[in-house]
């Protein structure tokens, strides 16, 4: 059991739901990545998602691409942030999810990419550039390491192809909330909460909701018809702007002294 199932499980016994924090690696500079690792798991962190930045990101909103073009003018690469979060994994204990586009990973090879994060610590990869029906270019390699491929599903995904996916892999299916990029959201179509309903009822593994999700009451509100939410723009933000009480008091909601369930 790695560490991405142990504090799933850990959280279903609490009766609580999951935090996912997404932070661009390299904005701010490479060096603050494991204070900031440090802090998130502080704030509650069920998992810390941590994106590499791409000249040319398929998912990517507006802050978040931002963020990705701060971090490679700062000269952040895919090698340093691997070296950065094996430093960090001395300190922080939380499950770490790299959050990388294909590009970045064939530069420096699929084959030394899954071993350089197998022994920084890294739990597991969402890709979000990669199909089920190509992954066997990965995959294999990283389950044979005990690494988790995040796997993710949207609104237009039939039920079918949703079962199909949810049954593989050990970590937590990423439910994309929203039809496009991500970016905060003022509201979700009527349609979010049944879709949620429909996946959690179909999926075998925790089923997370991701992408528009910034503030309490989307946070409230989406988590009760999942297992938790993954919150990036909103995060990103916030640590540009040096607001860490405000992010405290984001990630504080789904707190158990919150007790909104």
């Amino acid at each position: 059991m790695n560490r991405i199932e142990r504090a799933f499980k850990e959280l279903e016994e609490k009766k609580r739901k999951a935090f996912i924090p997404y932070i661009m690696a390299g904005d701010g500079g490479l060096e603050c990545l494991t204070e900031r690792l440090i802090m998130l798991e502080k704030f509650g962190a069920t998992v810390i998602e941590v994106g590499v930045p791409f000249s040319d990101p398929v998912a990517d909103g507006p802050t978040i691409q931002r963020a990705g073009i701060r971090a490679l003018e700062n000269g952040t690469t895919l090698r340093g942030i691997i070296a950065e979060i094996a430093k960090a994994r001395k300190s922080v204990s939380v499950p770490i999810v790299l959050m990388t586009y294909l590009n970045p990973v064939y530069s420096i090879g699929i084959a030394e990419f899954v071993q350089s994060i197998e022994r920084a610590g890294v739990d597991g990869c969402i890709i979000p550039d990669l199909p089920i029906e190509e992954e066997e270019i990965i995959a294999p390699c990283l389950e044979e390491s005990g690494l988790e491929l995040i796997r993710l599903v949207t609104l237009t995904t039939p039920i079918e192809r949703i079962k199909t996916i949810s049954n593989k892999g050990k970590g937590f299916l990423y439910t994309v909330t929203v039809k496009g990029i991500t970016g905060t959201r003022s509201d979700f179509d009527i349609e979010v909460g049944q879709f949620l309903r429909d996946v959690k009822e179909a999926s075998s593994l925790p089923v997370i909701a991701g992408f528009g999700i910034s503030n309490e009451s989307q946070i409230i509100e989406l988590s009760s018809y999942c297992d938790g939410v993954v919150v990036g723009s909103r995060v990103v933000d916030l640590f540009d702007k040096n607001d860490l009480s405000g992010l405290e008091s984001l990630m504080s909601v789904l707190s158990p002294e919150k007790n909104f369930l």
